[in-house]
């Protein structure tokens, strides 16, 4: 498992750093292959323990919210906002037209939960990459949850005994909670001093941000394991040997994306220049 999981991540980190180096049309394929690949999965789950899900518009509208902040149309909360009121009416209208009536709106509030969960939030990654110096936001964005995440799992192998949220996900432990929180911090600082950041961004505001990296991708994680348990699922697929599918790789980063993309935002309106 160890061994797999390590592999895994040899293979696919590459591919994440080259990605978003180069930027533009690459860095929003890589995003889109994993958002879809991850509604895959997300949409099987819930059509095999809940209702059948409209994965085929699902996954449209989800591809049209992750590539919307690469095709310059307008200001990305407006467009995204649009086509979640466009989602909204037609998966309405679809409704009408499928064969299984009695569970319709049960599919229809899933199938809306895949878009917004795996479309809009996500396609706040691309959004981030669009930024200026996006490019080292996202990598300090990705690296530093990367550390807390390994942190956090070997850590709580470890050391781990007091539980962290039993009734969600039993193997996650108080310990590996501050071990994360630990690993971001490490990470945020070598970050600090490897990548260009904006004139007053210092070394405590990459801190706080490290920080903050941490408690969303722990966040992300429960929300994902609750999500699998509320599916009676282990994992979301089988594609990356050690990680499981793409939903578990993603789920962090997912919360990550949102919580960096606003943090700079408001970074560049004067909000955290007092630290």
């Amino acid at each position: 498992m160890l061994k797999q999981r390590i592999l895994t991540t040899l293979v696919v980190l590459p591919v994440f750093l080259a990605a978003n180096w180069f930027g533009g049309w690459w860095f929003v394929a890589l995003i889109a292959l994993c958002g879809l690949a991850a509604a895959w999965e997300f949409y099987r789950l819930v059509s095999k323990a809940k209702a059948p899900a409209m994965t085929r518009l699902g996954l449209v509208f989800i591809l049209l919210l992750l590539a919307s902040p690469a095709l310059g149309y307008g200001d990305f909360i407006t467009v995204q906002g649009r086509l979640l009121v466009l989602g909204v009416v037609i998966s309405l209208l679809w409704l009408l037209f499928r064969r299984q009536k009695e569970t319709a709106f049960a599919s229809w509030v899933w199938s809306l939960g895949g878009i917004i969960y795996l479309g809009f939030l996500f396609s706040h990654a691309i959004a981030l990459r669009s930024l200026d110096g996006g490019r080292d936001w996202v990598f300090f964005a990705v690296i530093a949850n990367m550390f807390s995440d390994s942190a956090a799992y070997f850590i709580g192998r470890a050391w781990g005994k007091h539980r962290l949220a039993p009734n969600i996900s039993p193997k996650k432990t108080w310990e590996g909670a501050a071990g994360g929180f630990i690993g971001a911090i490490i990470a945020g600082i070598a970050l600090f001093y490897i990548l260009a950041f904006p004139a007053g961004f210092g070394l405590l505001q990459a801190i706080v941000l490290a920080v903050l990296v941490s408690l969303a991708g722990q966040a992300g994680d429960l929300v994902e394991s609750l999500f699998k348990r509320n599916m009676d699922a282990r994992e979301s697929g089988r594609l990356l040997p050690g990680h499981g599918g793409f939903l578990d790789r993603i789920d962090s980063v997912i919360f990550v994306s949102v919580l960096v993309y606003y943090f700079v935002l408001s970074f560049n309106a004067g909000w955290w220049r007092w630290l």
